[in-house]
């Protein structure tokens, strides 16, 4: 029976249910998970695999579901007698008699339901009220906006708890310091001019904590001193987290104006009234810095007509996904990418790289690669909740491992450049070494073993990258990545290395930095 703990880990144990004691108990596994993952990939499985209108009481049901999340866990499948079962029901005479009605019935049937924020509509063939409409809509934006809110409050209160640091520091070191200064002055004189010019210093100090305190704050709302604190600290944050270990993006590649008034004449007189509302909602969003509330609900739509209609120029494709990619550079995009959560427009695009001309991919990559600027892009490319693409589960983290892996092994310098900005990034992110303790304790095969299995993929095009000869700043990013895979998972990536070569020493004294990062690497290898 599938539970979840208070402590945050998710188990599979002896449940009991209301028709009491169970007769069998078929042990699958054990695994140890983070709640947050867990919960994740639950919501992931609500808006693909087990969406409404999926469900099939004889071919995709709560059976489906358990074998599902069992391989998620433990990398098992449960029984196959039990995964059977509807099959052996429906070979009965009664399950003959029975199937086609409720065949019938699974197929009209239709409610909605919610799972956790996500609203998920009503498949029905009934007309929706213009009203009810109108209210999905504001439901859905309403969310979006909460994400955003989220993060902002999150930075706001970050920013908070840093400011009463400093302040607590400086008053203890004033402390301090005056302390020292009375001493010394006792040491020397003890009369009451001392004290009478001590008590006005501590009375200017007030004075001016006062007036900086209700000052011009009192004639500016909380919102609004909310906003031009966060304003004035926000560069402050972005450069103390790029200061650890900035993201190598591409900002000044795209001429934005020039391409996209490209874009507008190649696909004059080929859009519909609607696609030419969003073309014009893209203007808005990326040459007049509007918020991606420019952007309507149709605007997907418009970004997969350009990016799968082969009657369209592919150059059409080349000048939207070089907007996109400076698209992606702003801090709001996130709002976009969530709105493709249940098509997947955009990654479904890009898990097929490798079938796209040439000229689409470096656009496409750069795309990715400019989305590591900001924190919560970044972690949506890292998401592993998997829908089914043709004949394949993917994820976001897979179709990132995909075109960063091709993109690094391409024939073209320019996208091996980006291949290696995506992987460093990757590399670099914090996620990626979250819960490698626990991971560890996971049997191979086990969906939530992702970053484990990505680190080794990534390592692999790495070494075979390090055949050729690399320029030194892609050189760099590359061993960096390989030092950081090596944290991730501390046995398989070493182990690779020590067999598949080449040695890391091969490039030694290339650059003291490319150096250091060597020895870093060889730390972890027996």
């Amino acid at each position: 029976m599938l539970a979840t703990k208070a402590n945050s880990s998710a188990v599979l144990f002896t449940g009991g249910t209301v028709l009491g004691e169970p007769h069998k108990v078929e042990r699958i596994g054990e695994t140890y998970l983070p709640y947050s993952v867990f919960f994740e990939y639950i919501n992931g499985l609500g808006v693909s695999t087990f969406a409404p209108g999926t469900y099939n009481l004889f071919k995709h049901n709560c059976n489906s579901f358990t074998n599902e999340v069992s391989n998620f866990l433990v990398g098992q499948d449960i029984p196959k007698y039990i995964l059977d079962l509807p099959e052996e029901i429906l070979q009965t005479p009664i399950g003959q008699q029975i199937g086609g009605l409720i065949e019938g019935l699974c197929s009209s049937a239709s409610r909605a339901f919610i799972v956790d924020p996500t609203f998920l509509e009503p498949r029905n063939h009934r007309e929706v009220s213009p009203e009810f409409q109108l209210l999905n809509e504001a439901i859905e934006e309403a969310r979006l906006n909460s994400i955003a809110l989220e993060e902002r409050r999150n930075e706001i209160n970050e920013k908070l708890a840093k400011k009463d640091r400093k302040k607590k520091k400086k008053k203890k070191e004033k402390k301090q310091k005056g302390s020292k200064d009375s001493g010394a002055s006792d040491s020397n004189s003890t009369g009451p001019s001392n004290c009478t010019h001590m008590a006005e210093s501590e009375s200017a100090i007030s004075l001016s904590e006062m007036q900086a305190s209700n000052g011009e704050s009192t004639e500016v709302l909380p919102s609004e001193r909310v906003m031009q604190m966060e304003e004035e600290e926000k560069k402050e944050l972005e450069e103390r987290k790029r200061h650890r270990d900035p993201p190598i993006v591409f900002k000044d590649s795209v001429d934005i104006k020039e391409e996209y008034q490209t874009l507008v004449k190649l696909l004059n007189g080929k859009l519909n009234e609607e696609e030419r509302v969003c073309i014009d909602e893209l203007r808005q969003y990326v040459l007049e810095n509007e918020g991606s509330w420019a952007l309507g609900d149709n605007f997907l739509n418009f970004v997969g007509r350009i990016l799968y209609d082969k009657a369209l120029a592919s150059d059409a494709r080349v000048k939207l996904l070089n907007i996109l990619s400076v698209a992606a550079l702003k801090d709001d995009v996130i709002l976009l990418l969530h709105q493709d959560r249940r098509e997947h427009i955009i990654m479904n695009y890009a898990f097929d790289i490798d079938r796209h001309p040439a000229e689409e991919q470096l656009p496409l990559a750069q795309f990715l690669a400019n989305m590591f600027e900001n924190l919560s892009s970044s972690e949506w490319l890292l998401y592993i909740s998997e829908w089914q693409h043709q004949t394949q589960n993917i994820s976001n983290i897979r179709v990132t491992t995909k075109v960063a892996v091709h993109s690094l092994l391409s024939n073209s310098v320019d996208l091996q450049v980006r291949g290696a900005a995506i992987i460093h990034n990757l590399a670099c992110k914090e996620k990626m070494n979250k819960s490698k303790n626990l991971r560890r304790l996971l049997p191979k095969g086990s969906i939530s073993k992702v970053f484990d299995d990505v680190a080794v993929e990534l390592t692999m095009a790495l070494l075979q990258y390090f055949n050729g000869s690399p320029a030194e700043e892609q050189l760099y990013a590359c061993m960096k990545s390989l030092a950081r895979f090596t944290q991730i998972s501390g046995q398989d990536v070493p182990q690779l290395i020590q067999m598949i070569g080449p040695e890391p020493n091969k490039f030694r004294g290339t650059s003291e930095r490319i150096d250091e990062q060597i020895d870093q690497v060889n730390k972890k290898l027996r």
